[in-house]
């Protein structure tokens, strides 16, 4: 009874650190896969800027018609974004504002046709604006093209300083993470420490003593790593039916890329790190182990 109760104490809390591990590792799997998503995450937001066009007093009708086809075959538009506001439509829409008093006006119509869409993400900088601009102007029956000029540059400006901020941070989150790992490990190993340093006292070499402890740290790497997989795909599907529009993990390269992550950095630092306690509690003096 005693000897089982004695085996109890001396059992590392393996339970305790696969849990703890992959904890950290789905954490630091939706990180990346956070940043992996970066890309995509400015493309959506920069394919919603809107590029207006003006049309001219005198465009009929036909011309609205010609410039729409003719937008639909330019590359640098997005599918599906064309949107046409005749003018008798915007008047109609005042109207329905300002109520009664505009009608008390009896202004002549003050609008002009306009037709309005997004332009794809790589088209989206000021060279490629200016250029488009310069195009679509070219054209008779446009008056004048607008975007939001300081929106554009505030992009352009601020993609180079979110990319270094997310590396740098990304880096500093893996390291944390090692740091948790390996002190989950340590904690797991202490009340094994005696047997270690026995078995090196009866004549076992080193290699002997970690080899078990190694397969059995590589074991539950995989096991840690297969949770948070898990964990991981169950929160992305929920984002993806609950958020369609952020297109998450769309590309399934992405995927395997974040899933062979957390397989490798689970298997490594839980290697490394048992491979590490193990041999300081060889180096160490049996009267340090107390």
């Amino acid at each position: 009874m005693s000897n089982n109760i004695a085996n109890r104490r001396t059992r590392p809390n393996y339970l305790y650190a696969m849990v703890s591990v992959a904890l950290v590792l789905f954490v630091l799997g939706f990180f990346g896969a956070i940043l992996l998503h970066a890309q995509q995450f400015v493309r959506l937001y920069k394919e919603r800027v809107n590029l207006i066009v003006e049309l001219t007093e005198s465009a009929t009708p036909i011309d609205m018609v010609a410039l729409e086809g003719y937008l639909q075959k330019a590359q640098y538009v997005r599918p599906g974004t064309i949107n046409k506001v005749p003018k008798e439509k915007a008047a109609q829409m005042m109207r329905n504002e300002f109520g009664e008093e505009f009608l008390k006006l009896d202004l002549p119509n003050p609008f002009l046709d306009v037709i309005f869409f997004n332009l794809k993400a790589e088209y989206l900088d000021p060279e490629h604006l200016k250029q488009i601009r310069e195009e679509l102007k070219g054209i008779e029956a446009i008056n004048d093209v607008y975007y939001q000029e300081s929106l554009v540059d505030n992009i352009a400006n601020n993609l180079q300083k979110a990319g270094y901020f997310a590396l740098g941070f990304g880096l500093f989150f893996i390291l944390v993470t090692a740091t948790l790992i390996h002190n989950t490990i340590r904690l797991a190993l202490y009340s094994n420490r005696f047997l270690i340093k026995n078995m090196e006292l009866v004549g076992a070499s080193w290699g002997f003593i970690s080899r078990p402890y190694l397969f059995r740290a590589i074991l539950h790497g995989l096991l840690s790593s297969l949770i948070s997989i898990l964990a991981l795909v169950g929160m992305l599907y929920w984002l993806n039916r609950s958020f369609p529009e952020v297109y998450l993990f769309q590309d399934t390269r992405l995927l395997l890329l974040v899933i062979f992550g957390i397989l490798f950095l689970g298997v490594l630092i839980y290697a490394l790190s048992t491979f590490y306690v193990v041999n300081r509690y060889l180096k160490m003096r049996v009267d340090d182990l107390y």
